[in-house]
């Protein structure tokens, strides 16, 4: 690359340090400013604890975000109630099973695309007259949950956390926005919140700016909001969307 870019990384602040770190491997200059942060649910953990106190019903734990095994892991600890390990567990994709694997746990089901449409194709020879957790975000797309339940599972969603917009963000977003070369969104909450951003700022995205997609799905929510994706990694990590741009601009 000529000159260094500048990158907007969106990501909640706890998770920007991966990507931050990918990019500056790259030889990028990461500017961060998260669309989304992580709280709690509305209910305050209501039906997740009430789910793992009553986890011997079940037969399969889906977990759809690493976020998701984070607070399952945090409430099990607050409950005071043991990992559990007789149960079957699916994530939907690598990064949620290494989470998974740092507590001890072995992951049955990981898709090959980390998507609910094929986490959804990957359990249904599975779960069958089954009793399945669904522990995820409580603005999550509704494909698994239907899915699931039209190959007989019996599903029971319990919201881990919600994505919300940082209220500190829209004015460097605003102060930074002239500068970036290129925006990275690796969720679709990061597309929607990205959004309100900017009308709280008062700015528009820059006609020239590069919009990096981690995956198809993140990349559909961008076309819902006007973005065409100019780059898409080729698989849902991190990794694979610094060494997306890296390509993009080295061959520019």
């Amino acid at each position: 690359m000529p000159d260094r870019k500048r990158i907007l990384v969106t990501r909640a602040k706890h998770q920007a340090s991966a990507l931050a770190d990918a990019l500056a491997e790259r030889g990028f200059e990461v500017v961060a400013i998260p669309a989304i942060e992580i709280v709690p649910p509305e209910d305050s953990y209501r039906a997740l604890d009430w789910a793992l106190r009553t986890v011997e019903r079940f037969e399969w734990i889906v977990f759809t975000s690493a976020n998701a095994v984070e607070v399952f892991a945090s409430r099990l600890e607050f409950l005071d109630l043991p990992v559990p390990d007789t149960l079957q567990i699916a994530a939907i994709g690598q990064a949620t099973a290494r989470a998974l694997t740092e507590l001890g746990l072995q992951v049955d089901v990981i898709p090959p695309t980390a998507v609910a449409e094929s986490l959804a194709e990957a359990l249904a020879p599975h779960v069958a007259d089954t009793h399945v957790l669904l522990i995820r975000a409580a603005e999550a797309r509704e494909v698994l949950v239907p899915q699931l339940e039209a190959v007989g599972a019996k599903v029971t969603v319990a919201a881990a956390y919600r994505t919300v917009v940082p209220e500190d963000s829209a004015e460097s977003l605003r102060t930074e926005l002239g500068d970036i070369d290129a925006f990275t969104f690796t969720s679709a909450s990061s597309v929607r919140n990205l959004g309100i951003l900017l009308h709280s700022a008062e700015v528009t995205l820059p006609m020239e700016a590069v919009m990096a997609s981690i995956g198809p799905v993140t990349s559909q929510a961008m076309r819902e909001s006007g973005w065409e994706p100019t780059v898409e990694a080729q698989e849902a990590s991190v990794a694979a969307l610094a060494e997306a741009l890296k390509v993009y601009f080295s061959n520019r």
